[in-house]
């Protein structure tokens, strides 16, 4: 699959983020709200990245997990 067909997918999956591919080829994604007191007890976190896209996937899974209060860290 191509670079810009992760990027759109991964997006539309999840729209509270900013996804996007550093020069140096890693996955990036950054909330576009600030970390509420809550999520930040919680362990989310306000960027996260990956080696890969499916890492990224993954990790904002986990993300939308611990802001739902269902992670298991």
């Amino acid at each position: 699959m191509s670079f810009d067909r992760h990027l759109a997918e991964i997006a539309r999956e999840f729209p509270d983020w900013t996804i996007w591919r550093s020069d140096a080829g890693r996955w990036w994604a950054t909330r576009h709200h600030p970390l509420t007191p809550a999520q930040r007890d919680l362990g989310c976190a306000m960027t996260i990245d990956a080696d890969e896209p499916e890492g990224l996937r993954e990790q904002l899974r986990e993300q939308q997990d611990r802001s739902d209060g269902r992670g298991s860290w």
